[in-house]
């Protein structure tokens, strides 16, 4: 490089990432050589002690800041750079005098960095991190991939011709909140908007947590179901992505298709991490699951010298290039037969129902509850329960189904809404075509008996909807097989939570006269009626039982007060069906603990029954 270059300038004080002021900037001299950046103190006549340096073969970006944006100074630049001791990525901010020094100082550190074989990031920031998130894209994590692509990377690749087709430019995000509609919405009251797939909405008000303010391009506003859009650029915009998709449902969908380099993204066991799982025909068809890995940039990777900023920059590549995988990614399942999720009621607003408005079709089952019909409200499908009037208590029921409408969760049955004003009371919710668990469990007993992955995706999903009311603080009471729904492509769904507490009925009568459903109680229910989500953790426990035996009933040739004796003096527990792994009924086990807080949560559960789906007594998972 020569002679060396030095220059007097202000730096940011290093990780003052939350509050700015004028303390957190020091005067230094600055002296760039053909291995280091120094900074000393001292004044503009005289240079003092060295006070740090950073390696030029450690940069990993050189670039100007967006002007005013750091305490609102102009004339600032960043050095994004490798720590000293680890692989931590740290970044250097110094304020120039001028816009001319700065730029002159951002060319000659390019150019030293890259002599010194630095390896520079494809993008960075060109705000600053300020109080929990970056000014130039409002990411909230201080470790997330930048948002503009660095002067290096657009150098490299006006340079040299892509390897591939290059990955669309993702533009530079507004200050607005822009989302794009994943499903069609056809609005039923006045104050709702209209959706249409694929369609951009800025979220005026999203303060709620299942109906957003919104409004179209056309300039229309309205409110919009929450859970019908999705955060432009997020994964859960593309149509390769599968969230809570287990391996088994992945396997099935991906085999019923039966197209070579049919693909999706899903969620693995693992918190942030993802599986992409591949269609091909090699073998007579067989499903391939690859871990989709992290680098210590933070770039996604299943072939290591394949990494991507993104996951969406991952699919696109392989798309073009196999690269590791048994062939290209060529396009997701079809989502013809996936119907919208349903929303949280049938509108912004609307609970109560006019009973006018549906029509009540033929009787598909009977319970303690009432019957229950399918049913059509304003020409969309739905199930229509009718409650017999000396099986409900009404007291404090009608409040709570307000509540209940809230929930709102892919495994819960959806409570779109009450009448009230007529008598039966009547509850109206999603319709599932395949009727109650048990009574599928029973049905398909001998076709379901070997297919352990397929029963414990079973129980994934219940858990996974118990999960979502735990956290709500939200007790089911009556979780049973024939309190969940079958619907299409196996979705399993909890319903009838909460309803318990206003039956009156004798199956639900103990032998003390309190009501619960006794083989499905935990001992602090049985001897003190203390219910709690624990209790329902017992109860899943009795539902994995049902699951695994093709719907046997549990204790069944015992009565109440002998189950009672049982459970809780004998301390005795159902023994392991003939055809569960024994690992999954030390699951069931874990969930039978005599103590209530020795018991898993819902949220371990899924966990652990992830790990089991993920990694159990299955294929492996592909890694290369």
């Amino acid at each position: 490089m020569g002679e060396k270059k030095r220059d007097f300038m202000m730096k940011r004080a290093m990780n003052k990432g939350t509050f700015i002021n004028a303390s957190n900037y020091k005067s230094r001299w600055f002296v760039l050589d053909d291995s280091l950046l120094t900074y000393y103190d001292g004044t503009l006549d005289k240079q003092g002690k060295q006070k740090g340096c950073i390696e030029l073969r450690k940069v990993k970006a050189v670039e100007t800041v967006e002007d005013c944006v750091l305490d609102k100074k102009t004339n600032v630049f960043q050095v994004v750079h490798g720590a000293q001791k680890n692989n931590d990525i740290l970044t250097l901010y110094i304020v120039a005098q001028s816009d001319n020094q700065r730029q002159d100082w951002v060319q000659q550190l390019r150019k030293a960095a890259e002599k010194s074989d630095a390896q520079f990031m494809p993008k960075y920031h060109k705000g600053v991190w300020i109080n929990g998130n970056y000014t130039c894209c409002n990411q909230i994590s201080k470790n997330a991939i930048g948002c503009e692509i660095t002067t290096t990377e657009r150098g490299r690749v006006q340079s040299s011709p892509p390897l591939v087709i290059p990955a669309p430019v993702i533009p530079e995000p507004s200050q607005k909140k822009i989302y794009v509609a994943v499903y069609n919405f056809t609005p039923t009251e006045e104050e709702d908007l209209e959706l249409i797939q694929g369609e951009e909405y800025e979220i005026l008000d999203d303060s709620r947590e299942h109906w957003w303010r919104a409004k179209s391009k056309t300039g229309k506003s309205g409110y919009i179901p929450s859970n019908y859009v999705k955060k432009k650029f997020d994964l859960e915009m593309f149509d390769w992505y599968y969230k809570s998709f287990t391996r088994e449902r992945s396997e099935a969908v991906l085999r019923e298709e039966q197209r070579e380099g049919c693909f999706l993204v899903r969620e693995s066991s693992a918190p942030g991490m993802f599986t992409l799982s591949l269609f091909t025909s090699e073998n007579d068809g067989q499903v391939r699951h690859y871990h989709i890995k992290k680098n210590d940039k933070g770039f996604y990777y299943i072939a290591e010298k394949y990494a991507f900023p993104s996951i969406s920059e991952l699919v696109h590549y392989h798309k073009h290039n196999s690269a590791g995988l048994a062939t290209r990614l060529k396009s997701p399942p079809t989502r013809n037969g996936t119907a919208a999720p349903a929303t949280a009621g049938f509108s912004s607003s609307k609970f109560e129902i006019d009973p006018s408005e549906i029509t009540i079709g033929e009787q598909l089952g009977a319970g303690c509850f009432g019957t229950v019909h399918e049913g059509k409200w304003r020409g969309k499908r739905v199930a229509v329960k009718m409650m017999k009037e000396s099986a409900m208590s009404d007291d404090g029921f009608i409040e709570e189904a307000k509540t209940m409408t809230q929930l709102n969760h892919n495994n819960l049955v959806q409570l779109y809404g009450i009448v009230t004003k007529k008598r039966p009371l009547i509850i109206v919710t999603e319709l599932m075509q395949y009727g109650s668990l048990l009574s599928y469990l029973r049905r398909h007993k001998a076709r379901l008996a070997n297919k352990t992955a397929t029963l414990l995706d079973m129980c994934s999903q219940v858990c996974n909807g118990m999960a979502y009311l735990e956290k709500r603080k939200f007790i089911h009471r009556d979780l049973a097989a024939r309190n969940c729904l079958v619907g299409q492509s196996t979705v399993v769904k909890v319903a009838d939570f909460g309803l318990a507490r206003y039956v009156i009925d004798d199956e639900y009568t103990s032998s003390t006269g309190t009501k619960f459903p006794v083989k499905w109680a935990p001992p602090e229910v049985l001897s003190f009626t203390r219910f709690s989500s624990k209790s329902d953790v017992w109860a899943y426990g009795i539902l994995m039982w049902e699951i695994f035996t093709g719907g046997v009933m549990p204790y069944d040739k015992m009565k109440n007060v002998e189950v009672v004796d049982y459970v809780c003096h004998s301390r005795q527990r159902l023994e392991k069906p003939s055809n569960c792994p024994e690992k999954i009924y030390k699951v069931m086990l874990q969930c039978w603990l005599h103590e209530p807080d020795k018991r898993p949560s819902f949220s371990d559960l899924l966990q652990l029954l992830g790990g089991l789906l993920e990694q159990g007594n299955y294929p492996f998972i592909s890694t290369t």
